[in-house]
């Protein structure tokens, strides 16, 4: 499955780099104030500027223009309380990151950056930027990542019935994909008919500015309150069935450039631009054949002993023990024990997102670390990849990635929505 598109963790790209060199200590002089009280947690005002100064090093150069002053600063400092509140929340789950994936992290975005390890820390030594600070804030963004894998898409389920009305609906059928611009006007979760005129009443504010020539892309940077605001609300390419249930029928009857009216959900008012649209007629997936061991959660088996069960396992497997005969022995998932943990062929969409990412990620011959999906603890070993044209089959495990996509879309803005509603949140930015 991909990564849901409004909170991925991009933690292999160029862009993270170019987010973290070139951002030298600017708030050092700052004569440190609270700026925020999150719950039980504070934000100053040198995290605050520094935060500022991130964002407009990342978006130097690029065609997103920033609102300035203290629409920057408001929308700047929402990141930083919605941060706060899902590592509290990561942190009663205990949910953490061992030194072995955080490695393993650090080296997938040098070598993204066409760096060795050295050549990496160097660099950022040479931008005054502490290696330390960023392996912290790189261990940060897996942590909130795992947290959205665990509240989120363990609640996320798609029935074969879901599939088959689906594959019978207009968005199964066309071969169209289209780009998409997005603005929240957010209502609270319990919100008075007072709250919802007025959320309206801004709508079709921001509505009329738009058609009478305001850029899409600075409005929401501006007014929006989705987490993609500063990207200028943009969600990139979907296809009709990847798109947000709330808007997909009005995007496809639109025209490119066209605004759409306020569109009502349980999150707010959304306002919708269609930026462009195109054909997508590739019908080839590609497959990985792989086998896996699962050690399942219990009262009398908690996540380290079956962490540690997984690695006692990959130390034999290093000793030349067979995979597929420990996999016999030991694996807790009855459906490939007897296999030797052989999972087949695998389509995309086809294993629930955590376990598709980790498989997805290692060269065929190469084995995982322990991992952590709602069933419990795997390793995962990836035999071989094909490029397989199967339309029948492509057709099912699309539609089944396109809506585990987008109803993990939906559930995690409601429950995120939830989170910031529920926080007590005290601004001190005018003190």
């Amino acid at each position: 499955m991909r990564r849901l598109k409004a909170h991925t963790i991009a933690i292999a790209t160029v862009a993270l780099l170019t987010f973290m060199l070139g951002t030298a200590a600017s708030a050092s002089q700052t004569l440190d104030r609270i700026v925020a009280v999150v719950n039980d947690d504070i934000i100053l005002a040198s995290e605050l500027e520094a935060e500022i100064a991130n964002v407009r090093q990342q978006y130097r150069g690029s065609n997103v223009r920033l609102p300035r002053g203290s629409e920057l600063e408001r929308q700047v400092m929402e990141r930083l309380v919605m941060k706060r509140l899902q590592l509290a929340q990561a942190d009663r789950m205990g949910i953490t990151v061992d030194d072995n994936t955080l490695n393993a992290a650090v080296r997938r975005v040098a070598e993204q950056n066409n760096m060795n390890l050295s050549q990496f820390q160097q660099a950022l030594q040479r931008e005054g930027i502490s290696f330390a600070r960023f392996r912290e804030d790189l261990k940060e963004d897996i942590i909130i990542s795992r947290l959205h894998q665990r509240q989120v898409e363990r609640s996320v389920d798609v029935s074969e019935q879901e599939v088959d009305e689906f594959l019978a609906s207009a968005a199964a059928t066309e071969d169209l994909e289209y780009r998409v611009s997005h603005i929240l006007i957010a209502t609270p979760q319990a919100a008075s008919p007072e709250q919802i005129d007025e959320a309206r009443q801004r709508a079709e504010g921001v509505i009329q500015e738009l058609r009478e020539g305001a850029d899409f892309a600075e409005t929401a940077a501006r007014v929006s309150d989705a987490s993609n605001a500063l990207e200028g609300g943009d969600l990139g390419w979907r296809s009709g069935g990847e798109l947000p249930s709330v808007f997909q029928d009005v995007v496809r009857g639109m025209e490119p450039g066209q605004v759409s009216e306020a569109l009502r959900s349980s999150s707010g008012f959304h306002i919708v631009q269609l930026q462009d649209v195109r054909s997508d007629e590739s019908r080839v997936v590609t497959q990985t054949r792989a086998r896996h061991i699962l050690i399942r959660t219990s009262e009398v088996v908690d996540d380290d002993d079956a962490r540690l069960r997984l690695e006692s396992l990959l130390d034999r497997i290093d000793q030349g023990e067979s995979f597929a005969d420990l996999a016999r022995a030991h694996s807790d998932d009855p459906g490939s024990a007897s296999r030797g943990g052989d999972l087949g062929w695998v389509n995309p969409g086809q294993l629930v997102p955590a376990f598709e990412r980790t498989m997805d990620e290692l060269p065929p011959g190469q084995i995982s670390q322990p991992f952590q999906t709602q069933f419990g603890w795997h390793i995962v070993q990836v035999e071989d990849r094909r490029e397989h044209d199967s339309t029948e089959e492509y057709r099912r495990s699309h539609a089944m990635q396109q809506l585990r996509e987008r109803k993990g879309e939906e559930a995690l803005e409601g429950w995120l929505r939830r989170m910031r509603d529920d926080a007590y949140v005290e601004l001190r930015l005018d003190d």
